[in-house]
């Protein structure tokens, strides 16, 4: 999008660095409600083999919800794609199922 203002999400791809904690930030927070987050591959979610490095704080910070985390370093595209539809609660058994 060109602006987040006009997304219904973020979605975070890779480490979560001290110098990029801003921008996401200020990305989360110009998104509208109800906003979705979504967390994929390790980096995304740990800060994977940056983990510990002196410039990556980890993955994504604890005060931002993350509705779905994809695991992988990188995850297959079927994997992404299984968690985007349980996501959507199109799959039996997943958390929000109708």
């Amino acid at each position: 999008m060109a602006s987040p203002r006009h997304a219904d999400g973020v979605v975070i791809t890779g480490p979560v660095t001290h110098h990029m904690e801003r921008a996401l930030r200020e990305t989360y927070a110009a998104v509208p409600a109800p906003k979705i987050v979504i967390a994929v591959g390790a980096c995304a979610i740990s800060g994977g083999p940056f983990a510990g490095a002196e410039a990556a704080q980890g993955g994504v910070p604890r005060d931002i919800p993350v509705d779905l985390y994809i695991p992988g370093c990188p995850p297959h595209p079927l994997t992404i794609l299984d968690g985007l539809v349980r996501l959507l609660g199109r799959v039996e058994g997943s958390a929000r199922s109708s």
